[in-house]
């Protein structure tokens, strides 16, 4: 089967704060090497299972016959769909940490666009989730776990884009205790050539994790309304981790657009309950991601020095994660 290369470059930047946040991992035995992104085929891949389907594309795990080296090739349904912009995404988030990486992106033989993705051997933080027996996540990993989600999201933004579709579902782990944001479908680059600012849709995504400026029709934000955006949903993503549950609508699991909008828009403020045993920096946490007007929401270099965070006892915060992860393989 042939099928054209473009190789995924770095996007390259100076430190930043989180980097000097986030310890190194504890070490691991090394990855199977790849190979080169100019010498990786479709052909040369062989299928392994699959990991997922979403409207536009199918996530199948795949092994290159030659070396062994594993990933997760995300593959369009259509020829010619638009993936110019979700693969700026990726070149520029190449070699964040905290960032699932691209090896290559591939044609097929009809031009249809493959993603050769990293592959996290644990799934996302929902299928973790919904394995894990005894409700939510105890906090110290829960700590840990929004810390890796925060600096994800802060190297996203630092490379001017914003993801738009944060949910449980698109943050990967892997055994190792490290948790990744993936899925760029309705990323957006928030810059344009020149620096200015662009308008971008924030429509699309997953109404559940929606903050309420973007249920209005043909919602658009610049660059700080389209990052205030991701910080909701990251509230949201942490508030269900915690509960166990879907957060919005506690009762229904798979509520309609209309109840959805009606809950975020006009119904109680979302939090944490206050029967819930909860610390005062978990609690602080979510509501300075969930205030209803962007403008007030906390911005993601701000949730970087948040007490929930900063506070947590590292080496058991990543263990507790680790561990917790581990049981639900």
């Amino acid at each position: 089967m042939a099928c054209s290369v473009i190789p995924i470059a770095p996007h390259r930047v100076g430190f930043l704060p989180h980097q000097m946040m986030m310890r190194a991992p504890s070490p691991t035995p090394p990855p199977t090497p790849a190979p080169a992104p100019e010498e990786l085929r479709l052909s040369d891949l062989d299928w392994v299972g699959d990991l997922g389907a979403g409207g536009f594309a199918r996530v199948s795990k795949a092994r290159h016959r030659r070396t062994g080296a594993v990933f997760a090739l995300k593959m369009s349904y259509d020829a010619d769909p638009d993936v110019e912009e979700e693969a700026e995404v990726l070149r520029r988030a190449a070699g964040s940490p905290h960032v699932v990486g691209c090896h290559a992106m591939l044609r097929g033989p009809a031009g249809e666009p493959a993603f050769a993705l990293e592959f996290m051997d644990a799934g996302s933080l929902g299928r973790v989730l919904c394995r894990r027996r005894g409700g939510g996540v105890p906090e110290p990993a829960l700590a840990e776990a929004a810390a890796h989600c925060v600096v994800g999201l802060a190297q996203l933004h630092s490379r001017g884009v914003a993801h738009l579709d944060v949910k449980p579902d698109n943050f990967l782990a892997s055994s190792r205790g490290e948790i990744k944001i993936s899925d760029f479908n309705t990323s957006r680059i928030l810059y344009g050539g020149a620096g200015e600012h662009l308008q971008v849709p924030i429509t699309a995504g997953t109404g559940a994790y929606f903050s309420p400026e973007r249920f209005a029709p043909r919602a658009r934000a610049g660059p700080h309304g389209a990052m205030a955006a991701d910080v909701w949903g990251l509230g949201v993503t942490v508030l269900e981790l915690f509960l166990g549950r879907f957060a919005v609508v506690p009762d229904v699991d798979k509520a309609s657009a209309a109840e959805l909008e009606l809950a975020i828009c006009h119904g109680e403020p979302l939090r944490v309950p206050e029967e819930a045993e909860a610390s005062p920096e978990l609690r602080g946490f979510v509501a300075a991601c969930l205030q209803w007007e962007p403008a007030r929401r906390a911005t993601v270099p701000q949730l970087l020095g948040h007490p929930f965070l900063t506070r947590r006892d590292v080496e058991a915060s990543r263990r507790a994660l680790r561990d917790l992860i581990v049981q639900t393989l």
